[in-house]
């Protein structure tokens, strides 16, 4: 595994549209275990292969909600329900957050990484999480959707 590096904001290649996964072979394999890596690494919640200059509609999840890593390849949302206001960050775009408004639960189709078709019905920061992975998998990033005049800029702490 390796950690790979973020695209930032002011790259183009978070504006293109991602392709379908073909085939799961090898390189998705090392993509997925680099994506997870990476996320980690970066403290984030939630990571699209886009985000480490691949267009493909690969996403990794954890929310920290103790059922682990959740890999998704080829998702589709399928169904949505309810909306709320959030405040979001994003790894491509360091201490920014901004508010927006979120879908509450929403369910999502996929394949696992071993190819298995999946259905996960997800609530509140899951929920949160799968639209902004998804989002990025359309060239969509969160600042395009953000309530006006909501953005922050956080400095980093010193260490």
């Amino acid at each position: 595994m390796a950690t790979r590096i973020i695209r930032l904001e002011k790259d183009e290649i978070l504006k293109k549209k991602s392709r379908e996964v073909d085939v799961i072979d090898d390189k998705i394999q090392i993509l997925i275990d680099d994506m997870i890596e990476t996320m980690y690494k970066y403290k984030g919640v939630g990571l699209s292969a886009v985000q480490v200059g691949v267009l493909k509609r690969v996403v990794v999840i954890d929310v920290e909600d103790g059922t682990g890593v959740k890999v998704l390849i080829n998702p589709k949302i399928t169904k949505i329900k309810g909306e709320h206001e959030v405040e979001e960050g994003c790894l491509s775009f360091p201490n920014k957050y901004a508010k927006l408004i979120r879908p509450k639960e929403v369910t999502v189709e996929a394949l696992d990484r071993s190819g298995k078709k999946i259905v996960i019905k997800a609530k509140d920061l899951l929920a949160q999480a799968i639209c902004h992975e998804l989002d990025h998998l359309e060239g969509i990033v969160f600042i395009d959707k953000m309530l006006p005049d909501t953005l922050e800029i956080v400095e980093p702490a010193k260490d």
